[in-house]
């Protein structure tokens, strides 16, 4: 099987360079991807940049260039529910871009993709259940994604209210671009900035929050 691993930014890239995988670099064009065997599989890891134009177009990179059946994704992520604390770990269930809105022309709602029923896009079930039988009190939950970092607690509670817990930049067209190409999709969250944060907690929590949901995403990894 060959699974594409995407990657947003340096400081979370850090934990997957420090594991004891031992890649080889590929490079093409502007992208550098790391090559490594996972029993018998090939994982295609590439750092995309932050935001979903940069994720998308790594994404589908990694499917046109390597035939990638399977992407995986891990990284930090902002808390849009009040009751969640820093370095709390979770699995995406669905995603929801908060970012677009057709309303006013198609007969959907706001955030909604005009060929889904719904907001939420979701994520692959298989690839959830065997994350929680590594860790079973992981929890699933909704990630409002989109480009801009939140930092406002009216629009973390709007987006709360969508019925997401956990916002990020990435997520939501990773998972509409591997949904596109029929690939699975697995994201795993770990929470870098709290609901009350301002982002001075990002960048206190970033490199450990990186590496706890790395250390799942390995475990994964390993089982595929």
């Amino acid at each position: 099987m060959k699974i594409g691993l995407v990657i947003a930014v340096v400081r979370e890239l850090k934990a997957f360079l420090e594991s004891d995988f031992k890649p080889e670099i590929i490079k093409h064009k502007c992208y550098e991807v790391y090559h490594f065997n996972v029993n018998g599989n090939d994982v295609y890891a590439c750092q995309s940049g932050m935001g979903a134009c940069e994720s998308a177009a790594v994404t589908q990179f990694l499917i046109s260039k390597f035939d990638c059946e399977v992407i995986l994704n891990y990284g930090v992520t902002g808390a849009v529910d009040p009751t969640i604390k820093p370095e709390d770990l979770f699995i995406v269930a669905n995603a929801v871009n908060h970012g677009l809105d057709t309303s006013a022309i198609d007969p959907v709602k706001k955030h909604q993709y005009c060929d889904l029923d719904d907001i939420y896009i979701p994520l692959d079930k298989g690839l959830i259940k065997l994350a929680k039988t590594i860790k079973p009190d992981l929890k699933e939950v909704n990630d409002a994604s989109g480009d801009q970092f939140i930092v406002d607690r009216t629009h973390k509670l709007y987006l709360y209210s969508l019925g997401c817990s956990i916002c990020d930049m990435e997520i939501a067209a990773i998972a509409r671009i591997a949904m596109k190409n029929g690939v699975k999709c697995l994201s795993i969250k770990c929470i870098s900035d709290a609901f009350d944060g301002d982002g001075s907690d990002f960048e206190k929590n970033v490199v450990n929050a990186g590496k706890k949901a790395f250390a799942l995403l390995k475990e994964i990894l390993l089982r595929l």
